[in-house]
């Protein structure tokens, strides 16, 4: 499941146009850390025309410390995990390119293969991990434009978190929009068909009924071959544009 929620940030040391930073928070499990292009616990080093550095694009690293942005997003923080291509950099070329105004696009890597929902609800480590790196990413002022969430093929594999997900899902909804102090923060769910109870997940990605939550359909793009999971760089490239079209939709 994947998901986006929308907001923007000015900058001290970089001046475009605009002269605003719009930040983006990248939270979930393997797919939004991106295994595109890994084999063999290595990754192949090829990266797309869409996502290749831009000065305009940064993240926030491990030691929360702007630097230019470049794959794999997630080196040094999804752990004891090989980093390939994720969406975060095509999403964010393609933030540029639709609308320049925009401004310095800040990118904050907070995913982690391999963790059920539990394992973000408030109070646990990856939850006050990626407040910690929000908090940081707002240090110089400004916004947060969008929280970009992929997951729910854990929790597809057990059935009782597959029936508890949509309510374990809404609350970790609601505590983030309240702890990030944005309770209209807009979201975007990627709803996809991994696991033997994905069906139940895929309903509760499709019908959280909370205001502001869009749904994106990942079901039935391209996993790597010999994996039934992990999405493969071209693919990564494509959900970068499905999440734009449906970032602009909201409007914010």
């Amino acid at each position: 499941m994947f998901l986006a929620a929308f907001q923007l940030q000015s900058s001290e040391f970089l001046v475009f146009a605009c002269n605003e930073k719009s930040i983006f928070i990248l939270a979930g499990q393997s797919n939004m850390a991106g295994r595109g292009g890994v084999a063999n616990g290595t990754w192949d080093g090829w990266v797309p025309r869409e996502r290749r550095p831009d000065p305009r694009i940064l993240r926030l690293n491990a030691n929360l410390v702007w630097e230019e942005a470049r794959e794999p997003l997630h080196r040094g923080i999804d752990t004891n995990n090989p980093c390939g291509v994720g969406p975060g950099m095509s999403f964010a070329n393609l933030v540029l390119e639709r609308d320049p105004c925009l401004g310095v696009i800040g990118l904050v890597p907070c995913a982690f293969g391999g963790t059920n929902i539990t394992e973000w609800k408030r109070g646990s480590n990856l939850y006050n991990r990626l407040l910690k790196r929000a908090y940081a990413a707002l240090k110089d002022g400004g916004k947060i434009r969008a929280i970009l969430w992929y997951k729910g093929e854990s929790d597809s594999t057990d059935e009782t978190r597959a029936k508890m997900y949509k309510t374990r899902l809404i609350e970790f909804f609601l505590d983030i929009r309240r702890d990030l102090a944005s309770p209209a923060l807009p979201i975007e769910a990627l709803a996809s068909d991994a696991g033997r109870y994905f069906d139940v997940v895929r309903e509760a990605q499709l019908r959280t009924e909370l205001p502001n939550v869009v749904c994106v359909d990942a079901m039935g793009l391209e996993v790597k071959k010999n994996d039934t999971l992990h999405l493969t760089t071209s693919v990564q490239v494509q959900l970068g544009k499905m999440l734009i079209n449906a970032f602009l939709r909201i409007g914010i």
